[in-house]
């Protein structure tokens, strides 16, 4: 644990990840407040929720570079304030809004959302130094999987037991309050040795390189496989009767992702992003083999446990790859791939479900990282000449 120590060690590291989880566990329950309010709010079909829930992620997915486009250009405060302003106006809306008006609200509100996942990343890779660097990504990708236990329940809780409408604007506080807590904050996007590179724009040719594809690949794979696995533990569980354990499964899944993370985190020696991803695709697939919540629990901890060191290694090759006068727009796109990814997860592998049975859900989750994971190889296998120069870091540091 002496990685850990250290980089909570590091001069506003702590705060920053205390506040950006905040703001992160709200903006991981918006989907399911806009959902929860569509259903009982306007009393609407999950067809229509869906249809919000779409919007709003088709807007993360675009807003993601342009957002980090914006701070590499206007610093991050001017940002902050922005997106802010626009979740705080979207939030207080929500209730009043009819619900045609609410799908395109939707889509500025996911266009203009805090990014504070990605401010977080860039952040890190500022903060921190390369030995330093996958304790502190491992310690992010933790945060994210803590998020993604308690944000859903809470809103969960909070419509049943107060009212949807109260739950929208619990949302916008919250984002609000961690939003404020990063200007606040207001870590550096550069790091010291980089000053005087701020100003500088590469071309894009010269930073998408095969090895930078290759870490979105696998990035995009990593969240198809997870947005695949939530889809199939529901299908599974609902085939046999026990469709109200499925939270209990998605808990120790995320449980078994945060255990995974500290001790990747806390090792000596990684191993590269193809192989952990390839290794996660591998461990979903017997999942299928499971046909009740006890068993179905046993067998996702394998994957679980494999998850946040993929995520982790994804933002740490991303961030060692991108210059510094575009390491906002890169990180970015990461999350933009990985929003694509969960948006496509779950549509592919519903389509298999309902072509085969539950348990082809995990095999085509399973196949869909094993995919990616073959294609991140052989992109980072081409030829270095062909590739990007990485900056601030050796070759020595670009393990995938």
């Amino acid at each position: 644990m002496t990685a850990y120590r250290q980089v909570l060690a590091v001069p506003g590291m702590a705060p920053l990840l205390g506040v950006s989880l905040l703001a992160r566990t709200a903006i991981t329950a918006d989907v399911m407040a806009l959902t929860l309010y569509v259903v009982l709010g306007l009393e609407l079909s999950y067809a229509a929720a869906g249809g919000v829930a779409a919007a709003l992620t088709a807007g993360v997915a675009w807003g993601g570079p342009l957002l980090g486009r914006m701070i590499d250009s206007r610093g991050l405060r001017s940002v902050l304030l922005v997106t802010v302003v626009a979740q705080v106006v979207f939030w207080l809306s929500v209730p009043i809004l009819p619900y045609s008006i609410l799908l395109v609200a939707s889509f500025v509100a996911g266009l203009l959302m805090v990014p504070v996942q990605a401010v977080s990343r860039q952040a890190i890779a500022a903060m921190t130094t390369a030995e330093q660097r996958r304790a502190a990504f491992a310690l992010e990708s933790v945060q994210g999987e803590l998020s993604y236990i308690v944000g859903p329940a809470v809103v969960i809780l909070g419509a049943a037991t107060v009212s949807p409408e109260v739950v929208a604007w619990g949302v916008g506080a919250a984002i609000l309050a961690g939003g404020v807590g990063i200007a606040l904050v207001n870590p550096p996007m550069r790091a010291e040795d980089e000053a005087g590179a701020t100003a500088e724009r590469p071309p894009r040719r010269q930073w998408l390189s095969a090895k930078m594809i290759a870490a979105l690949t696998m990035g995009f794979g990593t969240t198809t496989l997870l947005g695949g696995v939530d889809l199939a533990i529901v299908a599974t569980l609902r085939d046999v009767g026990q469709v109200s354990w499925a939270a209990v499964v998605v808990v120790v899944f995320g449980g078994s992702s945060v255990v995974g993370g500290l001790i990747y985190g806390a090792l000596t020696r990684p191993l590269p992003t193809w192989l952990l991803l390839g290794l996660l695709g591998l461990a979903t697939i017997p999942a299928g083999l499971a046909d009740d919540w006890p068993w179905l629990c046993v067998a996702v901890v394998g994957s679980g446990l494999l998850t946040a060191p993929t995520l982790g290694t994804v933002a740490d090759a991303v961030s060692r790859l991108a210059p510094p006068g575009v390491r906002g727009e890169v990180i970015g796109l990461q999350s933009s791939a990985q929003s694509a990814g969960f948006a496509l997860g779950s549509p592919l592998v519903g389509v298999v479900i309902d072509l085969s049975v539950p348990a082809g859900g995990f095999a085509a989750a399973g196949l869909a990282g094993l995919a990616a994971a073959l294609t991140g190889y052989l992109l980072s296998r081409r030829s270095p000449a062909r590739t990007a120069v990485p900056y601030r870091h050796g070759p020595a540091d670009l393990r995938y």
